[in-house]
């Protein structure tokens, strides 16, 4: 994927790193999650390249259920109760490791996801990591 930019994210209540370097999606580390559909538990694996929807998981997701996303370290759950405006799923929430955050729709197959940064700084960052030069600062 031309043009795009990998996110490096932590749990928001552990602070440990959901990188997984050992599975790569798209020549990156992939997102590593524990997932929960109805009675159905296993582990997901998103893609770090914004945009993206590649995934790999070791159980088989229905269709437009909603699923139930958790740090694989402390186990807490990451959805949160900020609704996704495109289908009224809850959204689950990642901290980017530049300050920031990530937030995606826990309905499979809603597309609906979005960076947050607090500062305009910390997207510089992201930027120059990902694609290096010299940005100016505001």
């Amino acid at each position: 994927m031309a043009n795009t930019v990998s996110v490096n994210v932590n749990c928001p209540f552990c602070k440990r790193s959901l990188m997984d370097k050992e599975k790569q999606l798209l020549d990156k580390p992939s997102i590593k999650l524990n997932i929960e559909q109805g009675d159905v538990k296993g582990t997901i694996r998103l893609c770090s390249l914004y945009g993206c929807y590649d995934h790999e998981s070791d159980v088989d997701l229905s269709d437009g259920n909603i699923a139930v996303f958790a740090c694989p370290q402390c186990n807490n759950i990451l959805n949160t109760t900020e609704l996704c405006d495109n289908c009224g799923a809850p959204l689950a929430e990642f901290l980017l490791d530049t300050g920031g955050k990530v937030s995606i729709c826990s309905r499979n197959r809603c597309k609906k996801h979005f960076v947050i940064f607090e500062d305009i700084n910390d997207a510089l960052k992201l930027f120059r990591q990902e694609h290096g030069g010299f940005v100016n600062e505001f």
